[in-house]
């Protein structure tokens, strides 16, 4: 039986509790949050759990085997490393720190202490996303051309990190889940209205190896909820459309043929391909659950999660070169080792003001 504490009970927190609640192989011991109305509202959803607001006493080997941090962005590095320190397990809400080096020196830490550091990309666990996945490794949709995706709402406004950093994340994480390239390259564009230190918009390409690409935009400021992505083969195209709860996946056979038809001058005629559409069947299960499970079962085995800390480093060193990017007018910013971004980072902050 694990023994969990989860430290930070604002939007996301409460399903943590109730997730890892439902686990008949872990025991939620300890809830730690600043705020007394949300401890209270903890209490009454869960009488058993014993509350604080410091998250020191959560940070107890004698008490808790791990812990599950969903506090804002910029804690995350610090709680995380302290519970490592406390020879503790650490689950980490997205993204696991705001910063490559933060990441490295969590999955060092975790690495020469043997305990897991896992990081919630809960996308990763969902029916849909696996579908796409095993899409994408039969080779029904061909080769990958390119994905993109929409992750739009009206807020909510997040006040520690931009929409890019709040957003941007899940989407990253499934791409780099469905594409069997590496990427190499980012450029990023967006504007802050609301707040001028917080991008409220953001666009992000993606440049991965073999003329790959992947295409992001999110918004907090946008009369539509969007969550869609589109991943387009060489064969055939797939939708995924996580607010349409019939119809999640949507398959087209559909393309554009190049055929040549001059062999002295390299020219081509186009051919396109209207072919069938269907819906795969899904098995539906509920995603945060199938996190939180993972996670139990790494505690308890040992096993390395499919979200462990070089997952999460991965996603981290594509939203720290695309912030390197967006404050340099959108330039394009490499992802090659050594390419010093960190310190372009602190660079172009400076600049920025």
């Amino acid at each position: 039986m694990a023994r969990i504490g989860i430290i930070g009970v604002g939007y996301w927190g409460p399903n943590l509790v109730r997730s890892f609640e439902a686990n008949s192989e872990c025991e939620v011991v300890i809830v730690c949050d600043r705020s007394a109305d949300r401890l209270r509202n903890i209490s009454q959803q869960f009488p058993n759990v014993r509350l604080t607001t410091e998250a020191d006493d959560v940070l107890d080997s004698d008490l808790v085997d791990a812990v599950v941090i969903a506090t804002p962005t910029n804690t995350h590095f610090e709680l995380a490393r302290q519970a490592l320190d406390e020879g503790l397990h650490v689950f980490v809400e997205k993204p696991l720190a705001t910063s490559s080096h933060e990441c490295q020196e969590l999955i060092a830490l975790a690495e020469a202490k043997n305990l897991v550091l896992f990081v919630g990309h809960v996308f990763l666990y969902s029916a849909a996303v696996l579908k796409l996945k095993q899409l994408v490794n039969t080779g029904e949709l061909g080769d990958l051309y390119y994905i993109s995706s929409r992750r739009l709402n009206l807020g909510p406004v997040r006040h520690d990190v931009n929409a890019l950093w709040d957003l941007a994340p899940h989407d990253i994480s499934v791409m780099l889940e469905l594409m069997d390239s590496r990427p190499v390259s980012v450029s990023c564009s967006g504007l802050a209205y609301l707040h001028e230190q917080l991008h409220d918009v953001c666009s992000l390409t993606i440049q991965f190896e073999s003329r790959k690409m992947g295409i992001v935009h999110v918004s907090w400021l946008d009369p539509h909820k969007t969550r869609l992505m589109t991943v387009v083969g060489s064969k055939k195209m797939a939708v995924y459309n996580d607010i349409d709860s019939q119809e999640r996946i949507k398959v087209y056979d559909q393309g554009i043929d190049a055929i040549p038809y001059n062999d002295s001058f390299g020219e081509f005629q186009y051919a396109y391909r209207y072919g069938d559409t269907y819906s795969p069947r899904l098995v539906e299960h509920e995603p945060l659950k199938a996190e939180c499970n993972s996670f139990v079962d790494s505690v308890i085995t040992g096993t390395t999660p499919k979200t462990d800390g070089y997952n999460g480093l991965q996603v981290v060193r594509i939203l720290e070169a695309a912030t390197v990017s967006l404050l340099n007018g959108n330039g394009q910013v490499s992802l090659g080792e050594g390419d010093g971004v960190h310190d372009a980072l602190e660079a172009a902050a400076q600049r920025a003001g």
